[in-house]
């Protein structure tokens, strides 16, 4: 099943996509897609569903986050072996969590807005995982079990605010719009195995990323239990799980972001997003 949300910022409905790849909408079935609709309970009412009983979207209609009132937006940084190697960085004991800022979040096909002062803002394809059960002290073996599902994002970053304004890489990964979040919430039903999809982003139509979530470093099972060990998670709360190799801080000589640049990204069975850079 894929979930989305369609119509302006601030006023998406609850959207299913049909066979066909059209819009439908849910409102008459559920008032938002957020935490309150994604507990097991709630996805299998809306699986009964016949999607073909649902009105259209209007035509064009743009999407919005997948998820609305998302809860934490949570990243795990160097998750890749690969992407490690290009930046030379060493393989981290743990997951490296940073926080994004929820103001952050734009739809897949939203603009990107270079902020003032940028200098180096860079691209990263990223799974997304949608917490459906409230979790605490979870087992890796039992992890996914919380799983809502999962979705395409681009963590976009800013590397010069990311690693020389004194402080945490929050302040490089929380600019606006530099969290654009879906197209779909795809239901953990449809993704039997999150350690093998494929991924792959482009620049001005350019592959810059393509790279596979097998690479990574602490599967998403893994990062659940380690999470859940230190707060708890929520339904309706992101994990963003890392990026393969590709970045532009990786080349040599290092590729940033200019306005008018387009990237497209996807993953296999999620969707895929397409931003044009603006100058903020």
């Amino acid at each position: 099943m894929k979930l989305l949300r369609f119509g302006p910022p601030g006023r998406e409905k609850p959207g299913m996509l049909d066979a066909a790849g059209a819009i439908r909408d849910l409102s008459a079935h559920l008032d938002q897609l957020d935490g309150s609709a994604l507990s097991n309970e709630s996805l299998a009412r809306l699986r009964a569903v016949d999607p073909s009983s649902l009105p259209l979207a209007p035509a064009g209609s743009r999407v919005g986050p997948c998820v609305a009132n998302i809860g934490k937006f949570m990243c795990i940084g160097l998750n890749y072996s690969d992407h490690a190697a290009e930046t030379g960085a060493a393989i981290p004991e743990h997951p490296i969590l940073f926080m994004k800022a929820n103001s952050a979040i734009v739809g897949p096909d939203d603009d990107v807005e270079l902020p003032r002062g940028s200098t180096s803002t860079d691209w990263e394809v990223e799974l997304g995982v949608v917490i459906g059960t409230k979790a605490k002290y979870v087992s890796a073996a039992d992890a996914l079990d919380y799983v809502a599902g999962y979705c395409v994002v681009n963590d976009v970053s800013e590397r010069r605010f990311q690693t020389q304004l004194t402080g945490q890489w929050t302040k490089g990964k929380s600019c606006d719009t530099f969290g654009p979040t879906g197209p779909w919430l795809v239901t953990k039903d449809e993704v039997p195995d999150p350690q093998a999809l494929g991924m792959w982003l482009d620049v001005n139509g350019k592959r810059c990323q393509s790279g596979t979530t097998s690479t990574m470093i602490f599967t998403v099972a893994q990062i659940i239990e380690h999470l859940s060990t230190l707060f708890t998670l929520y339904p309706g709360d992101v994990i963003s799980t890392g990026t393969p190799p590709g970045v532009g801080m990786g080349m040599k000589p290092p590729v940033y972001l200019k306005a008018g640049d387009v990237m497209e990204l996807g993953i296999d069975g999620l969707g895929s997003q397409r931003q044009t850079v603006v100058q903020g």
